[in-house]
């Protein structure tokens, strides 16, 4: 059965209320519904890991989703699976101190990762979090891409150069998700898009294609869940 919550947010898509965002190439009408069957089923927390030593053992295919405190991660991981609150979602910026593990149907887990660029926590808060995060990049074979949430108002800060150097150098396969496009106007949001993929032409782990969403409207959503089905494809193939 079709999560209803995905289903209103492809009507709504379908019926031209939400604006057209960049995405990632051309999808085809198969691989959207295969994005959409693919997060449709049940999701369930399975574990929130605050060191090396409490990470879950590996399984499946993990999907990470990182970015700057307050750039929208929960949301989208909420939107993308068409739960309300799968992730918990906090007014305050740097409450995420863990790795957060959800898992759902095809051996898939979603990542979501602490916000890194929250200058009002605690500097070792910082470092710890900023060690999980590199550790966790670079020891887990199982995790089959990143995505970098950058917000489509600011477009990449020092914050994110960071994480994506960081990202270059462990080779583990990069993409960036623009979020809260529904909050900047077209004309602004094509530049931001235009500048963050001129900018990805330095990293060399990075996937050139940047896809535009929003968390708010559903915008960007089936384009998103179909490049996660395609990237399982492709990986079960290899």
């Amino acid at each position: 059965m079709k999560n209803n919550l995905i289903a209103k947010t492809e009507r709504a898509t379908d019926q031209g209320r939400i604006a057209p965002v960049g995405r990632e190439g051309d999808f085809t009408s198969g691989e959207i519904a295969t994005g959409r069957r693919l997060f449709a089923g049940p999701w369930d927390f399975i574990a929130a890991a605050g060191s090396l030593a409490a990470l879950p053992a590996m399984r499946g295919v993990e999907i990470a989703f990182a970015g700057r405190s307050n750039v929208g991660k929960s949301s989208l991981i909420n939107a993308l699976t068409g739960r309300h609150a799968l992730a918990r979602i906090s007014h305050t910026p740097g409450r995420t101190q863990e790795l957060i593990f959800f898992a759902g149907g095809e051996n898939l887990v979603l990542v979501d990762m602490p916000g890194y660029g929250y200058a009002a926590a605690a500097k070792t808060k910082i470092k710890a979090w900023t060690a999980l995060i590199h550790a966790f990049l670079q020891g887990r074979a199982n995790l089959a891409r990143v995505y970098v949430l950058v917000d489509a108002r600011h477009g990449l800060k020092p914050n994110d150069d960071d994480i994506l150097r960081t990202l270059d150098r462990a080779a583990v396969n990069y993409q960036i998700v623009l979020t809260k496009a529904d909050k900047v106007k077209e004309g602004e949001r094509a530049a931001v898009l235009a500048t963050t993929s001129a900018a990805l032409a330095q990293h060399p782990a990075a996937y050139p294609e940047v896809l535009v969403t929003s968390a708010h409207t559903g915008a960007g959503m089936p384009e998103l869940r179909a490049a996660i089905a395609r990237l399982l494809k492709e990986r079960a193939v290899a």
